[in-house]
């Protein structure tokens, strides 16, 4: 299967013969016409090669062979006759001339009166590939299962909120940013968006692989497909349709699954030297047994020799390990954008990371202060006038509750008069007759306050200070640890002082600081790094990180970040979490070890093989049975990549 041959239905790939891969996942549960197709070929094709097992009349083997070999095997030798127009020499070549040299002679050796037959091997290899394929597009059904299963998070219908206050019950294809609506307990998100009223527990498991619910109040974004544990809320709609992550992750696994990774170039240049080798194999054995044996066996052996060395296994070695591996990330949190960003991770061995919003939670949280309650109130009051970016965290702060809208049922600002803003200092006003100032300690030089806080100054006395800062996630620890027991160097790169962010990176045991950085200097740092050699990840949430991104072995983008940091990245972590950068890191390990396996059980295969066919000790229907076991155990080996712990 190649990613870049598209076709307009379901069908073969005119370069590998294998089964296309559908580019949009959907839900819908029609049938698969094509494994319908070829279940209904192998039963029939089954009975009637059941009875050439045993000794019947000539006549009676070829009518029973006939319909198997023509329309049991007729997609083998469409897509035999294809691989020779299109040049591109595949499985089905070999297939294709293995059962039609068998069947031809033995109809010619027929109607001629000869008594060397072969319509039991022509039926029985046909039988054996069509089981083949039955298996294979079961196992390619069951790759899609974890697309399908986001599929199903999304409801069919949403509570929408109308202008006049009635509610409604209302399809998701009808719903368009802006609307307000209800979200109840136990009912699924239906689009993205903000909570904008009340509390809830919500249960993101099936989008981040995360069991424990995550607690959202006013403010906080919910993501569709997700379960309201407990609480009711109100929320406003933002993406809707295939704008929501739902259906960017489905379409990102859609993708992935259909790309190859750079591994799969070996078994390609293998299989392009490998189908005409074995054919010139296949004549050299066919002439030295009619020269020294008969046509009979000359015939048998030359047939064992193609259907042995049908490259089944190999052709199904690495798509199928990719398709298992990134269905195995979508259900634990980690998007793989395509196969060769996953295969390149298990080579990492520098990441380099922003700290705002990757290393921090990117939301500046007021975590200490001396003033009162009662002073933190009218320091609110105050800020809500402000445009700063540490008003929110203050204002926030003064809240127990966030869905209320001030305290008492205050508006925002009710009760502030002279709000004055002086840039790079502070903000001052009244607040119920109370002359309120926040600033630094600039904006009180005759004070004599201590530099490096915030200051309180209520009626022209410092009343104390607020201490506001941008808090490390509380998994980046425990993420850092893993990342160095794995041998991977982080280095810190970020547009912040390098007064705040060697504070970040001692308090991390991060020694590698670039601080004061801009967006082009961030992606120069990154090329700087792999011009030493090193293969370089970078992981990043904002739009100043995207040419570095770029620019990585591997981007790593945090799904709460920017879409063009999302769009930038090979890997994207739905909960914005670094410990699904070791997760991934498994993951590539595990799919890259599978990968190996089924090569190797496929090259072993062969080589083993060909030369036993060629010296007459296997005949052409036991060849097709090994063929077969093969390709099985390549495809069950592949599947277990769903059982890999991350």
């Amino acid at each position: 299967m190649h990613p870049e041959v598209i076709a307009d239905k379901p069908g073969a790939c005119p370069i590998c013969g294998m089964a296309l891969e559908p580019s949009v996942a959907t839900l819908e549960e029609k049938p698969n016409e094509e494994l319908l197709d070829m279940q209904r070929r192998f039963v029939i094709s089954a009975i009637l090669t059941v009875p050439l097992m045993f000794p019947i009349p000539a006549w009676l083997a070829l009518i029973l062979a006939t319909p198997v070999v023509l329309w049991g095997g007729a997609p083998f030798f469409a897509r035999g006759w294809r691989s020779i127009v299109t040049r591109h020499l595949n499985m089905f070549t070999l297939i294709a001339l293995g059962t039609g040299a068998a069947f031809a002679y033995s109809v010619a050796a027929f109607f001629l009166g000869r008594h060397d037959l072969y319509f039991e091997p022509a039926a029985a290899i046909t039988t054996l590939v069509l089981l083949g394929q039955v298996l294979e597009l079961r196992a390619r059904e069951k790759t899609s299962g974890a697309i399908k299963a986001l599929l199903g998070l999304a409801p069919k219908t949403a509570r929408v909120i109308m202008d006049n206050g009635m509610e409604h019950d209302m399809p998701i294809a009808q719903i368009h940013a802006g609307m307000r609506i209800r979200v109840r307990p136990g009912e699924r998100v239906a689009v993205d968006g903000v909570i904008i009223e009340g509390n809830c527990s919500v249960d993101e498991s099936m989008i981040t692989g995360e069991p424990m619910p995550v607690e959202k109040s006013a403010g906080d974004k919910l993501t569709g497909g997700t379960v309201l544990t407990n609480g009711s809320i109100i929320m406003r709609a933002e993406r809707v349709g295939a704008d929501t992550l739902l259906s960017q992750i489905v379409k990102m696994v859609a993708d992935a699954q259909r790309s190859r990774a750079p591994i799969q170039r070996l078994a390609d240049v293998i299989s392009a030297w490998f189908v005409p080798a074995v054919i010139v194999v296949a004549l050299i054995t066919f002439a030295v047994w009619f020269f020294l044996g008969s046509f009979d066996a000359a015939l048998t052996n030359a047939v064992a020799v193609l259907i042995i060395a049908c490259p089944c296994a190999l052709g199904l070695a690495t798509p199928m390990s990719v398709m298992v591996a990134t269905g195995k990330g979508a259900t634990a949190g980690i998007l793989i954008r395509n196969a060769e960003a996953l295969e390149t991770l298990a080579k990492i061995d520098t990441l380099v990371v922003d700290k705002t919003g990757t290393l921090t939670e990117g939301k500046p949280r007021v975590i200490d202060m001396t003033i009162s309650q009662e002073q933190l109130r009218l320091v609110a009051a105050l800020e809500r006038a402000s445009e700063h970016p540490l008003a929110e965290a203050i204002v926030a702060h003064s809240r127990p509750s966030p869905a209320a809208a001030g305290e008492g049922g205050r508006r925002p600002g009710e009760g502030v008069t002279d709000v004055r803003t002086l840039p790079g200092l502070g903000v001052s006003g009244l607040v119920d007759g109370h002359h309120v100032a926040v600033g630094n300690a600039r904006m009180f030089e005759g004070m004599h306050l201590p530099p490096g806080a915030i200051h309180v100054v209520i009626d022209y006395q410092p009343a104390g200070t607020i201490t506001v800062a941008d808090p490390i996630k509380e998994s980046t620890p425990r993420a850092i640890e893993e990342l160095r027991a794995r041998g991977i160097s982080v280095t810190m790169l970020t547009g912040d002082a390098r007064a705040n962010a060697e504070t970040v990176a001692k308090s991390l045991g991060i020694t590698n600081v670039e601080a004061d950085v801009l967006p082009a200097e961030k992606e120069s740092v990154v090329r700087k790094l792999q011009s030493e050699g090193r293969r370089v990840a970078m992981a990043g949430d904002g739009v100043n990180d995207a040419p570095a991104l770029s620019r990585a072995d591997v981007g790593i983008a945090m799904g709460t970040g920017t879409d063009i940091a999302i769009e930038s990245a090979g890997v994207t972590l739905v909960r914005g979490d670094l410990r699904g950068i070791a997760r991934a890191r498994s993951l590539s390990e595990a799919m890259m070890r599978n990968i190996k396996q089924n090569l190797f059980f496929a090259f072993v295969y062969n080589v083993i093989g060909i030369p036993i066919a060629a010296l007459a000790f296997l005949s052409p229907m036991i060849a097709s049975a090994a063929m077969t076991l093969s390709s099985v155990t390549v495809i069950a080996n592949a599947l277990r990549l769903r059982r890999v712990r991350l």
